[in-house]
């Protein structure tokens, strides 16, 4: 789930924005920077995370069946980095419901 520059400035944008609302000021109009939006970015992460995930589960399933295409080892690495996949989307998720609930409980 690497983020470039454009995707965190347009984040960060967005961020300052929702603030400034909240606190009553005037919405200034977010500087384009030619990126995605974040919404297609936490979209493509998660569809990475699921492809990720699948993905585990596929080798997995021809390991138990004995495929002989699929090791142990590749099987293992695939599970885990579909577990770390999911965890850091737990993790980012968590984030952001706190910033929420921070924003949210701003004096305004």
């Amino acid at each position: 789930m690497s983020m470039d520059v454009s995707n965190v400035d347009s984040l960060l944008s967005q961020m300052r924005s929702a603030m400034a609302a909240a606190q009553g000021q005037p919405l200034q109009a977010p500087a384009a920077t030619g990126g995605a939006n974040f919404a297609d970015m936490l979209k493509s992460s998660l569809d990475s995370v699921n492809q990720a995930q699948h993905q585990a589960e596929d080798m997995q399933k021809a390991f138990v069946l004995g495929d002989d295409k699929v090791s142990l080892s590749d099987t293992m690495i695939a599970m885990q980095k579909a577990n770390i996949s999911f965890q850091t989307t737990v993790q980012v998720r968590n984030k952001v419901v706190a910033a929420y609930n921070d924003i949210m409980n701003m004096p305004v």
